[in-house]
This record gives C-alpha cells, sequence and structure tokens, in this order.
C-alpha cells in the first residue's frame, strides 16, 4: 500500500492507494499516530484504495475515535462500490462520514 499525506493548515488529505489489511493496517496507524498533531480536519482518500479487511476497518475506527477525542471530523472521500460494501455490510456506513 502507498500513502501520500498532503497537509493544509489544519487539515490532512491521507491518500492511500493498493490494500488495506492485516499487512498494512500497522502502517497506516503509524502514520495517524505520529502525524495527527494540530489537525482538526482529517480527510482519507480512497480513490486507489482496491480492498480493505477487518484490520484496515479496526484502523479507520482508532482514527475516527482519535479524531472525535480531539474534537475534530474525518472524512472518507471516492470510496469504490467494493469498500463501500464492505463499510455497508459492517455497519461503518452509520457510524463514519463517507462522501
Amino acid at each position: 500500500m502507498t500513502i501520500t499525506k498532503t497537509r493544509d493548515g489544519e487539515k490532512l488529505t491521507i491518500a492511500l492507494e493498493g490494500r488495506l489489511d492485516t499487512v498494512t493496517a500497522p502502517e497506516l496507524d503509524a502514520e495517524l499516530k505520529e502525524g495527527l498533531d494540530g489537525v482538526k480536519d482529517l480527510v482519507l482518500d480512497f480513490t486507489n484504495l482496491e480492498y480493505i479487511s477487518s484490520a484496515g476497518l479496526r484502523a479507520l475506527l482508532v482514527a475516527h475515535k482519535t479524531m472525535i477525542g480531539k474534537g475534530g471530523t474525518m472524512t472518507l472521500t471516492h470510496v469504490n462500490e467494493i469498500v463501500h460494501e464492505v463499510l455497508d455490510v459492517t455497519g461503518f456506513v452509520s457510524i463514519l462520514t463517507i462522501e
């Protein structure tokens, strides 16, 4: 998986490319732990995300809770049908903001 970060003031956009699974979720966790200082708006761009597993879902949940705890927001953008179906079946669509 490739992670590309773009910071604009208090907004951080993270574009994910590839698969967010057991192997790559710790990579995203590490990026989020060290990169959220001063961030109020976290945007995860899923334009090139092909797949998400339960480990990936856990990473999203941790990030979401972190942002809520900071009084911030987290938004998923450009979610493809395969990933959206996983988010729907697991109930994450009712927890996360998806645009």
